[in-house]
């Protein structure tokens, strides 16, 4: 198993959801009504496939042995880069659910709360993504040894092997499927 050709692979899902947030925001901004149960589905993607199943393997498996093994660039990259940025995507994601309460409540100028929390995570994770399938792989990949790749590989194995055990690739690329039949036409 090659751990960051998967890690791409899981970018283009995680890519694909962005575009369903951004069709939702489109359709709040033309005044329909939110759809809560869809965004909850949205926000459980983001929440545990991105974050917890795919950068749960970044942050435990590659971005530890990178800042472990490149010396301070590598923990710069990490430390002050990557996972800065995954914190930034966290915050977005708290003020939207944040905004969707504030919203159910009856407070109708959550409705921009909303949508400038979900489009900022669309762009936030957007640029996120690009920076890591074009520097911090790429770097990751010519500078780990290749003892510390296959390290990273075999303990990708087990994580993703627990991970189907649990069913989590199967419901979330469904769910995706799902919301993308309904918004992406």
């Amino acid at each position: 198993m090659d751990s960051i050709k998967l890690m791409m692979e899981e970018h283009q899902h995680i890519l694909r959801m962005l575009k369903v947030v951004r069709k939702a925001c489109l359709g709040i901004m033309k005044g329909s009504d939110i759809n809560y149960h869809d965004f909850d589905k949205m926000i459980d993607f983001i929440r545990n496939y991105s974050d917890v199943h795919h950068h749960g393997k970044e942050e435990k498996l590659l971005f530890n042995e990178m800042v472990e093994h490149l010396g301070s660039l590598g923990n710069k990259l990490v430390t002050h880069g990557m996972l800065v940025e995954h914190d930034m995507g966290r915050l977005y994601i708290q003020e939207l659910i944040a905004a969707i309460d504030r919203l159910k409540q009856g407070d109708e100028e959550s409705r921009i709360d909303v949508i400038a929390n979900a489009i900022s995570y669309t762009h936030h994770l957007k640029r996120h993504i690009d920076k890591e399938d074009s520097v911090i792989y790429t770097f990751a990949k010519r500078q780990l040894s290749p003892d510390i790749l296959k390290k990273v590989d075999d303990n990708t194995i087990t994580f993703e092997n627990e991970a189907r055990q649990k069913g989590i690739q199967e419901y979330y690329l469904s769910m995706l499927d799902d919301l993308e039949k309904k918004y992406i036409k």
